[in-house]
């Protein structure tokens, strides 16, 4: 009978416990908050606030959550018709990318609150901004020697995208591993360019043995340009930029993934458009080789067109 008449005051207690952030959350000022375009933050409140309080710039701070010691400046906040919604707009463009943290300061009831992208959105527009936005080919143009010399065929492209693609997945994310749990450690960050390409090397040299075989056809199609992977600038860039702006393993993964499938895109556009051109009418002083570099710089302008899309 005890333990019967314990099990309602322990499931209340539970139910308390699973309440508190709602209760907590109740109690504050924000209903919301969320990035507007790159210059500005949105903030919900619960009810209309005072707007001759409430526009003023001193009553907020702004910073990065990974930089606490400088302030973001404000140029204005606005309040719409109903009080409830305040945008604040800054200066400087804000990297959405990043948490921020926006403090209510000289105020009766102070808050602090964090705004940041949903993670999943961040995830995949690292994925689609690599696969298209920032194509490594069409847009960096990294990478042409083994984009020009294996997109001849669709078969072989195809095969080299597949290749290239588990190749920059397996090496960005050893080279991820080593930066954060051997390099950074042991402040060995100088070393970054040549261990990079050493482990690229490693992973470049065990799909060949691998290719050797299992597929000795596709292998030999490749030729010289299998082992050209590993001086490869998408290759090398995919690391650097993840150690520059400190990624973690899932968003290591999402960059590795979009620019080896945006590679493997370049090479199948223009492997399709090679094959129809040798039965095109093509000047003889512009066959081969510049015919080539003129449609990848016609696939350049199109991808161009994406350039400043934000979708998540």
């Amino acid at each position: 009978m005890q333990r019967l008449t314990m099990l309602p005051r322990a499931l209340a207690v539970l139910i308390l416990i699973l309440l508190l952030p709602v209760l907590a959350q109740a109690e504050g000022l924000i209903a919301g908050k969320a990035f507007g375009n790159d210059h500005e933050i949105v903030v919900t409140f619960k009810e209309a606030v005072d707007q001759a309080i409430f526009i003023d710039p001193a009553h907020y701070q702004v910073y990065e959550e990974s930089d606490p010691d400088i302030r973001l400046e404000l140029s204005a906040v606005k309040l719409d018709s109903t009080g409830r919604t305040a945008t604040l707009t800054f200066k400087e463009a804000l990297n959405t990318g990043r948490a921020h943290v926006v403090s209510l300061v000289n105020l009766p009831a102070t808050e602090t609150f964090r705004v940041a992208k949903p993670y999943l959105g961040y995830l995949l527009s690292i994925l689609v901004s690599a696969l298209l936005i920032n194509n490594f080919v069409f847009t960096k143009y990294l990478g042409l020697c083994v984009f020009f010399g294996t997109s001849k065929r669709r078969d072989t492209a195809k095969g080299m995208g597949v290749t290239f693609t588990i190749v920059m997945v397996v090496s960005a994310i050893m080279s991820w591993f080593f930066y954060q749990f051997v390099m950074k450690p042991y402040g060995l960050d100088f070393l970054q360019i040549v261990v990079f390409i050493g482990l690229v090397s490693l992973t470049v040299q065990a799909v060949d043995t691998i290719l050797r075989k299992v597929n000795p056809v596709l292998f030999n199609a490749f030729g010289v340009y299998l082992v050209l992977v590993i001086a490869n600038c998408v290759i090398i860039a995919v690391p650097l930029i993840l150690a520059n702006n400190e990624y973690n393993f899932l968003e290591t993964f999402m960059l590795a993934l979009g620019a080896g499938g945006g590679f493997l895109l370049a090479l199948y556009m223009m492997a399709s458009v090679r094959e129809r051109m040798e039965l095109a009418r093509v000047p003889k002083s512009f066959k081969g080789v510049p015919i080539a570099f003129i449609v990848a710089g016609q696939f350049a302008l199109a991808f161009l067109g994406f350039s400043g899309l934000s979708l998540f």
